[in-house]
């Protein structure tokens, strides 16, 4: 069954998936809407989300154009009412079927690499842990826009590739430049992480961040709910101006992710 888009977002949405069907033609599978849309709620911030199958990998030419195409269809968040930031992941059949880990993707879209697209600066085809977590995600919360549900396309994750997942992609901040500028998301998303680490589950990013506060040392509360405070519209984002504050709660955060991993293994 196809589901349609919150009123709020509707437009939008149709008019992604128009560009999104115009360059990829008869090689488009399905386009899958998850996150925040269905799952947790539109935040004033929320990103629109959308993953998108694709029959073989993208041609280089097809990429690059797709990607500046879709900067008509999205807005960095804040600077419209009624145009939201947009998230694009298109991944191959082929890549994903049969499941391994890591998966490649075909191309990501986001309001970070707006400058890079308007400059001519493209990512190619790249193996990324994190559309691990992506597809499960979609498999548990996302619906179809065009082509068949998640679950007639994609296999099921096994639960030791999803947290090998977590421990890959938390691996990625260690020094203050790596999210200098994106404090909020990361905080949000160690909270995630560390929810589905330690339960197993995926949460929003709210309902993970209100069950991390409870369990947090008295130290690291306010790292996490400045962030969810933010992300709710509730408060400005004033977390770069508590960089030790910042840093002290990612690294704890990363170190009791790997610990639970590590547990579930033993």
């Amino acid at each position: 069954m196809h589901t349609s888009p919150p009123p709020a977002v509707l437009a939008q949405v149709a008019q992604a998936t128009s560009v999104i069907e115009r360059h990829l033609r008869d090689g488009l599978v399905s386009i899958h809407l998850f996150g925040s849309a269905l799952h947790g709620g539109l935040k004033p911030s929320s990103d629109i989300d959308l993953l998108v199958v694709v029959e073989e990998p993208l041609r280089g030419d097809v990429r690059d154009a797709l990607m500046t195409e879709l900067l008509t269809a999205s807005a960095p968040a804040g600077v419209s009412e009624v145009v939201r930031p947009l998230e694009v992941t298109i991944v191959a059949q082929s890549s994903i079927t049969p499941w391994r880990h890591p998966a490649r993707r075909e191309l990501q879209f986001g309001e970070w690499l707006r400058e890079d697209i308007e400059a001519g600066r493209f990512e190619g085809s790249i193996a990324d842990p994190d559309l691990t977590i992506l597809l499960s995600k979609v498999l548990l919360h996302g619906a179809s826009l065009v082509g068949p549900e998640p679950s007639e396309i994609l296999g099921p994750v096994p639960t030791s590739d999803v947290m090998q997942a977590l421990l890959e992609t938390a691996a990625q901040w260690n020094v203050p430049e790596d999210w200098a500028g994106e404090e909020r998301n990361i905080v949000l998303a160690l909270g995630r992480m560390w929810f589905t680490a330690s339960t197993g589950a995926i949460a929003s990013k709210d309902d993970a961040a209100h069950w991390l506060i409870e369990r947090l040392p008295e130290e690291h509360r306010m790292v996490v709910s400045s962030a969810a405070a933010a992300y709710r519209g509730e408060a400005d984002d004033r977390l770069a101006d508590h960089p030790a504050e910042v840093s002290a709660f990612i690294h704890y955060a990363r170190a009791e992710i790997v610990n639970m991993v590590a547990s579930r293994a033993a």
